[in-house]
């Protein structure tokens, strides 16, 4: 989550759920553009389906609560919970360290070497309404390749 100049010269963080969003930055596109090891990475359903099924494997592995899974063309979410007060960046990768595993098995290595970014959101959700509300955020998601709920199975989904 990168500060933005606002009016006045202050520098805000537009990252409120349900708020406004930055739309089109150029110079933060040509910067993340110019820094790719390779093309950008974008899923498919088959590739969706080898992330999901991973993310199941994961989740039982390490004892976690998989709550909610949304995977885009470009970009995932998940809602996991978790036992005692793991650091949220080694949970975070451990789901994508076994999905490269399966991924690569199948494809392949990318060009970049990786099917991540560095870093992803590993927030902490303070309480069962904000679990929720992430849950309800994931369902939300626009032009899913597949959306996962617990209890409710596979509530959204596009063949590709």
């Amino acid at each position: 989550v990168s500060a933005i100049d606002a009016a006045g010269g202050e520098k805000v963080v537009h990252n409120v759920f349900g708020t406004e969003y930055d739309r089109e930055m150029p110079r933060l596109q040509e910067f993340a553009a110019g820094a790719l090891k390779g093309p950008p990475i974008v899923f498919n359903r088959e590739k969706a389906d080898i992330v999901f099924a991973q993310f199941h494997e994961t989740a039982n592995f390490r004892g976690h609560e998989l709550r909610a899974v949304g995977i885009m063309a470009k970009h995932i979410h998940l809602v996991v919970g978790v036992k005692g007060d793991p650091d949220p960046d080694r949970v975070l990768g451990d789901f994508k360290s076994y999905a490269s595993r399966a991924l690569n098995k199948r494809f392949g290595k990318p060009k970049s070497e990786t099917w991540w970014t560095v870093r992803g959101s590993t927030r902490k959700l303070r309480d069962e309404a904000a679990v929720l509300a992430a849950i309800e955020y994931v369902r939300n998601q626009a032009n899913p390749l597949l959306i996962w709920i617990a209890g409710e199975g596979i509530v959204s989904e596009r063949r590709t």
